[in-house]
């Protein structure tokens, strides 16, 4: 349920890239507009590694409390 909650949610970065990418539509070529768009596609890379992050630690709360305990304990010691 929450994966589905944050598909349909879009990111706050997600956001803002779009605006950037929005006002360098707006833009004739030259470096004004090339440093928009870059802005935009880290925004959005961004966003994309957040919803990523999120997904996991969904993923990794989801695991019975005694799995994670049990997987624990059967590996070996650090040297």
């Amino acid at each position: 349920m929450a994966q589905m909650q944050r598909l349909s949610e879009a990111s706050p970065l997600l956001l803002q890239a779009m605006d950037f990418l929005r006002e360098a539509r707006r833009l004739k070529p030259g470096p004004e507009r090339n440093e928009l768009r870059e802005v935009a596609r880290e925004l959005r890379d961004l966003a994309r590694s957040e919803a990523q992050s999120a997904l996991m630690l969904d993923q990794a709360l989801d695991i019975p409390l005694g799995a994670a305990e049990s997987a624990m304990a059967s590996r070996p010691e650090p040297l």
